[in-house]
């Protein structure tokens, strides 16, 4: 239910799988489907979100899908019937649920529909209004109207020079917000997927709480508010504290700040910071000449935690207090150009990382995000050395509010083997081969820009790092907490240990499967069987969600899920059982040859015929829709033939599956069904008077 965003080919098959199968479905039941829009909708999630989440459907995808990217890149030609998207996506949305593919994360059932039936009133506006289409739907749409045959390339081709000579009349203002849209980046079609994020483990609250309730910001922060009171203190026309006030208020909060021979606030650095981020924070504001405590503020203010999330969102928007110029004599480094797009990165980089980073790999990633944003050329060494440094100590000013605040912990020792051989130069492509695939990704490694020096730093960083103690940083838990509470915020995936717990089987094995590390995997299976009691009970809920799956490869890895997560060797005990159990077999015997568990030699024929079987209908799935699963068959070669001989005459339990295997072998094979043999049910064969899957 998620593709990586370049997995094209897969994510086509996967699609028409999903298709195909939502199709037939609704048929059965007669409720309403149109393909090709249920094709766009899966096409949203995969290529217009930052998630890619093909089974979540939360109240924002549901108007963006509707009101944004059916209106940008579907074009419904003048006289041609107009597809019910609503009516569609609803279908869609209650098959997920049906088949068990849902997120168990997102909304329920009902509160999706409710979504659908209160945006859907607006579709029909937002499909004609031309300024949401995308470029060449505008064209196209414009070419359709002047009745040229868009399905014609040569006449299309010939609309085109006639418009590019200004030949053509069209809707001028229509298409400047159409190129608007594009040029400022609100078009759906240059989304950016992010990598999914690795889970992460956080204490209750409650626990959170207490902690936020240390940090002495959180303390000087509430102590500001008290101070300021409901009547607030006067202010001088730059809106700055009078310098008899900021001299007591030192001493109130005990910022530290020296003030012997200080004749304005703006020179106690410590105390300007602290007021700033007050402001940012919405607890205090200026007006009419004072400054005041916002009373909209005060259950935050009485709430720890609540208010530790607020300073440390606020800490985007410090950029002129934390590294801004102090003078005219002096200048912004670069990091003040990319100071919330850095902050970001790093931050997201930090989160859920299984090793603290080594500063000389955080300090040369971030110099990546400098090499790519400005221009180096024509400039000496030392001159690019100095621009480096100054960003370096302002980087290390914002890591070190992070660290008072309790965002980030630093200490020093050596630096995890993991970070050695990453190549943050862009002049490798390799990396180490124990690296885990997730880490790397978030290590932002991929694609950096290359220069000449790039193997030449590669080389130093790697002495830095091994040449004795290093600075490490890592996020707290707080500060976990509250980096997660961003990426949930922009629709991005951050697993949570535990927040499974309610989920039905089917959604915790289908999330775990996909998103969670083994160790990740183990901490959450456990939670949920715990939360059921008796273990009996729960094992058997697990597994009549496998054998429920209707999708022959994701019951494969729900399956694999229990052989790997289920602790002191209980998965493969489990999993031997199951050899016979008619349903879960194949799946069973599958997994355990796939680990190299049992080998050939200790199967049945029986057995053998049905991973012989399993293995058929699972490419047949992976191949998507029966264009594709009629090339995978082709690609077996010649022994093709006998393989979906020998896969019908097993006990396989999925009969209609086995039978649409035979028939498309027929057609693909070109070899008469006859010969391939009829599927045998409850130990006898049946003909064409066997049930058939519809199409």
């Amino acid at each position: 239910m998620r593709f990586e965003a370049g997995a094209e080919e897969e994510f086509e098959a996967g699609g028409a799988l999903l298709v195909d199968r939502l199709v037939r479905w609704a048929g059965e039941r007669g409720l309403p489907v149109d393909g090709f829009l249920a094709e766009a909708a899966l096409e949203y999630r995969h290529r217009a979100t930052v998630d890619g989440r093909l089974g979540l459907w939360e109240p924002r995808h549901v108007e963006e899908l509707l009101l944004v990217w059916l209106p940008e890149q579907v074009t419904e030609l003048p006289g041609e019937e107009r597809g019910d998207a609503p009516g569609t996506l609803r279908t869609l949305l209650r098959f997920l649920h049906a088949a068990q593919l849902a997120d168990p994360r997102g909304p329920a059932l009902e509160d999706s529909l409710t979504a659908v039936d209160a945006v859907g009133k607006e579709y029909p506006a937002a499909m004609a209004d031309r300024t949401r289409w995308g470029l060449a739907k505008f064209w196209a749409m414009t070419a359709a109207e002047q009745g040229v045959d868009v399905l014609d390339g040569a006449a299309l081709q010939r609309f085109a020079e006639r418009a590019q000579r200004g030949e053509v009349a069209y809707d001028q203002q229509a298409l400047d917000a159409v190129m608007e849209r594009r040029l400022t980046g609100r078009a759906l079609a240059g989304v950016v997927r992010a990598e999914p994020q690795l889970p992460v483990v956080l204490p209750p609250d409650d626990e959170l709480r207490r902690r936020a309730e240390e940090s002495a910001v959180v303390a000087r922060l509430r102590g500001l508010a008290e101070w300021v009171g409901r009547d607030g203190r006067a202010v001088t026309a730059a809106g700055r504290l009078r310098i008899a006030d900021a001299r007591e208020l030192v001493d109130v909060l005990g910022t530290g700040d020296k003030w012997e021979g200080v004749r304005s606030s703006a020179d106690l650095p410590r105390l300007g910071l602290l007021v700033e981020w007050a402001k940012k924070a919405r607890l205090v504001r200026v007006a009419k000449g004072r400054l005041y405590a916002v009373a909209k503020a005060r259950p935050v203010l009485a709430d720890p935690l609540q208010l530790w999330l607020r300073a440390f969102d606020a800490c985007s928007e410090l950029r002129q207090a934390l590294i801004g110029a102090r003078s005219g004599w002096h200048v912004e480094s670069m990091l003040f150009d990319v100071y919330e797009e850095v902050l970001e990165d790093v931050l997201n980089t930090l989160y859920s990382l299984p090793h603290s980073m080594p500063w000389p790999h955080l300090r040369d990633s971030v110099h990546l995000a400098y090499r790519a944003r400005f221009q180096f050329d024509g400039g000496a060494d030392l001159q690019h050395s100095m621009w480096f440094d100054h960003a370096d100590r302002d980087l290390r000013t914002v890591l070190d509010v992070l660290v008072d605040l309790g965002a980030i912990e630093r200490d020093r020792g050596m630096a995890d083997p993991v970070f050695l051989d990453v190549d943050l130069s862009g002049a490798g492509d390799e990396l180490p081969a124990d690296m885990p695939p997730e880490l790397a990704e978030l290590l932002g490694i991929a694609g950096a820009p290359k220069d000449v020096s790039a193997q030449e730093r590669a080389r130093a960083r790697r002495e830095e790092l091994t040449a004795g103690p290093v600075e490490l940083i890592r996020l707290t838990e707080l500060g976990t907490r509250a980096v997660r509470q961003r990426l949930l915020a922009v629709g991005r995936d951050a697993p949570l240990v535990g927040e499974l717990a309610q989920a039905s089987a089917a959604g915790l094995l289908g999330v775990i499967a996909e998103d969670y590390d083994p160790d990740a995997a183990r901490a959450e299976l456990a939670g949920w069987m715990s939360a059921r009691g008796e273990w009996d009970t729960a094992l058997r809920q697990l597994a009549d969600a496998v054998r429920t799956m209707a999708f022959r490869t994701r019951a494969q890895a729900m399956l694999d899920v229990l052989l790997t997560a289920l602790p002191d060797g209980e998965g493969e005990r489990l999993l031997r059982a199951l050899r016979g159990d008619a349903r879960l077999a194949p799946l069973a015997l599958n997994a355990l040859a796939h680990r190299e568990l049992l080998s050939p030699e200790d199967m049945t024929d029986a057995e053998r015929l049905l991973v012989l079987a399993e293995s058929l209908l699972q490419l047949m799935e992976l191949a998507g829709g029966e264009d594709g699963a009629a090339d995978a068959l082709r690609a077996q070669g010649p022994e093709a033939r006998d393989a979906v001989a020998a896969a019908l005459d097993s006990a396989h339990p999925d009969r209609a599956g086995l039978e649409e295997l035979r028939q498309l072998a027929a057609r693909t094979l070109r070899t008469p069904a006859a010969r391939l043999g009829r599927v045998r049910k409850h130990g006898r064969r049946v003909g064409k008077s066997g049930r058939k899957r519809r199409r």
